[in-house]
């Protein structure tokens, strides 16, 4: 199924915390009426019990990363 991917970024070396923007995830599954595979001609009623009808539960990744943040390397803060 289709979802959104939640990405936040944590730099170790100076604690500042950056959300990515939700990126979207498309399935090519045709029972999904979010999917680019999803048949045009499946419409309500039939498409109300025959496809998925929500995305999927977002992913969500906190990436550690072992350095400061670019901001913190633009002032000079970094190693």
């Amino acid at each position: 199924m289709c979802h959104w991917r939640r990405v936040r970024n944590t730099y170790s070396q100076c604690g500042h915390v950056f959300d990515l923007a939700d990126e979207m995830i498309r399935c090519d599954d045709r029972y999904c009426k979010f999917s680019s595979s999803h048949p045009s001609t499946c419409v309500p009623p039939s498409c109300t019990t025959t496809c998925w009808q929500y995305r999927q539960f977002p992913q969500q990744f906190n990436r550690l990363i072992d350095s400061v943040c670019p901001g913190c390397t633009q002032q000079g803060q970094g190693r």
